[in-house]
């Protein structure tokens, strides 16, 4: 293909870069895509609700690694033991962690009857690694720290009957926890935006490949 004094001429190894390059856009763009699309779907399905009970705090479990406004912290999770003695989870808020990992923070737990508001969720994100809880780590005055946590995970360790959900409380409780949680649809709307740069980035592959293979034609001289 000749333009004017221009031809196509396409090396082999830009070839194979602009191959790559679109390639690895358009996997990871659909990659984010499903995310947004599961997350989409698990915003459908959340529900408020409310319950009452009491916290049961010799069962507290901190999970680890939860950054909140860039500091690192944990969220707090415990059970409420509603007045027909069943048991529902109750992820309270995040708590910034001491700089020095081996102490503990303070963890406030109203006494008594309290009134729980939030959003039901069936599990939580996991971050990393399993949700097994440490074998050294047994329930009692100490927060156990996890850095996962599953309802079957936590029904094991705790021994209790839980129900099958988890309460993300979101109204107001005298406690010092953060509970300003990212917007369920953030989550969907960032990872829409990391597909859209993806294959951003493989059309630009495309169109540097195609540039770069347009070369000035050599004339002898005359």
């Amino acid at each position: 293909m000749k333009l004017a004094g221009y031809a196509f001429r396409p090396r082999w190894w830009g070839l194979a870069l602009a191959l790559a390059g679109c390639a690895a856009g358009v996997a990871l763009g659909n990659w984010q895509w499903q995310r947004a699309e599961e997350r989409r779907e698990a915003l459908a399905a959340l529900k408020p609700i409310e319950a009452r009970g009491s916290f049961v705090p010799q069962y507290t479990v901190l999970l680890d690694f939860r950054v909140h406004r860039g500091r690192p912290g944990y969220h707090v999770v415990q059970p409420l033991r509603k007045s027909d003695g069943r048991h529902v989870l109750v992820v309270r808020g995040w708590i910034a962690a001491d700089p020095r990992r081996e102490r503990l923070p303070d963890i406030r737990t109203p006494a008594g009857e309290q009134r729980i508001a939030g959003i039901a969720r069936e599990r939580l994100p996991q971050y990393l690694s399993a949700a097994a809880p440490p074998s050294d780590c047994r329930p009692g005055p100490r927060p156990c720290v996890w850095q996962n946590l599953t309802l079957e995970a936590f029904a094991a360790w705790s021994g209790l009957a839980l129900e099958r959900l988890l309460i993300e409380q979101s109204n107001d409780s005298p406690d010092g926890l953060a509970r300003d949680w990212e917007h369920p649809e953030a989550a969907f709307r960032k990872n829409e935006m990391y597909a859209l740069q993806w294959y951003s980035l493989a059309a630009l592959s495309v169109v540097l490949f195609l540039v770069l293979s347009i070369r000035r034609e050599k004339h002898p001289s005359r």
